[in-house]
């Protein structure tokens, strides 16, 4: 399945909706799509994976780029991961809790929310699911 990534604007949030599979093939693409918006002067990014199938070490490696991007040029990265029970993108969340680094970003449940969340405000709680259990994400300072 071929990789497809699709951008919105939301007031000061520019959304990359990523559909398809993301793997060492189709990585560099969401990479280069970051990489676009950073140099359009846009720093406050939501990446909606809500749509993705797959995901591999690759595109892991390019989430965690992604968010030291962002946050060297004083900007925000924000993921979108479906609820607990989805089962479109949820292969995301599972890969991003078991290899630990799921407690580097910032998950939302839909666009809305993480466009629309004030730094510091309370925000609906995340979920961490590690083989297949599903346990409360604990806020981080």
């Amino acid at each position: 399945m071929m990789l497809r990534v699709e951008r919105a604007e939301h007031g000061a949030w520019t959304v990359l909706r990523v559909f398809g599979e993301l793997d060492l093939v189709s990585s560099p693409v969401v990479r280069r799509r970051v990489h676009d918006v950073v140099a359009d002067g846009r720093h406050d990014v939501v990446l909606d994976l809500s749509g993705v199938r797959f995901c591999d070490s690759s595109g892991v490696g390019v989430l965690i780029a992604a968010r030291r991007l962002l946050h060297s040029c004083r900007g925000r990265l924000r993921l979108i991961l479906p609820a607990r029970g989805a089962v479109e993108g949820s292969h995301v969340n599972r890969v991003l809790a078991a290899l630990g680094v799921r407690r580097l970003f910032d998950v939302y449940p839909d666009v809305p929310g993480a466009t629309g969340a004030a730094d510091g405000a309370a925000r609906e709680p995340a979920e961490d699911v590690v083989n297949g259990v599903v346990a409360p994400r604990t806020a981080s300072a």
